[in-house]
């Protein structure tokens, strides 16, 4: 690794670490999904999953991959692309792992095309809207999402979307990669309990 690479490493980890959240040991950070597996998670539906150059890829049908593990409290940052068509989101605090929906989990949509647009991209479904929408489609973005009792954020590409928004319906749960439309592909997700 040339000195540029290096320190652009060590730059990333640390606009990370500065971003995390007041309880995250970012030590602990624990990589889920790292584009070569889907050991981590199970498979609902029929969302096409596979291996795709480095990503996971779903892109035909409707269907999840969910943790196979569940989570309260938490930081999470995941790497993700979109196409135009894209319908996909990250669905937190699942109640329901076998049939998950925006009423039964918290959704941080993806979707740039949403009729509504004020629950688009990088806002949570029914939960806290997104103004102005960002876009995601056509490149690789990163979601930080943090979940601390009842008080959700999230961040898109650096930027708050929903800035520590209050709901108590969901307290802890698996979470879900989505795929409803589209291209969507995650080629990273890592999480760290609180």
């Amino acid at each position: 690794m040339n000195r540029r690479n290096a320190l652009g490493l060590a730059l990333g980890s640390s606009a990370l670490a500065a971003c995390a959240p007041f309880g995250a040991d970012m030590n602990k950070m624990v990589t889920l999904l790292d584009g070569t597996s889907m050991a981590n998670f199970d498979e609902v539906g029929k969302g096409n999953w596979r291996i795709v150059d480095g990503a996971i890829q779903g892109d035909k049908g409707s269907g999840f991959l969910v943790s196979k593990k569940s989570y309260k409290d938490f930081y999470m940052i995941a790497e993700f692309w979109s196409d135009a068509d894209a319908n996909s989101g990250i669905f937190i605090r699942c109640s329901n792992p076998k049939q998950i929906t925006a009423t039964n989990s918290y959704e941080v949509n993806i979707f740039d095309k949403r009729p509504n647009q004020a629950f688009g991209t990088g806002a949570i479904v029914g939960v806290a809207e997104v103004s102005p929408m960002p876009w995601a489609v056509g490149r690789w973005n990163t979601f930080e999402i943090t979940a601390q009792g009842p008080l959700l954020t999230v961040s898109f590409n650096g930027s708050r979307t929903v800035n520590g928004v209050r709901d108590t319906r969901f307290a802890s749960g698996p979470f879900a990669l989505q795929s409803a439309g589209g291209t969507i592909k995650f080629r990273k997700v890592q999480i760290v309990e609180m």
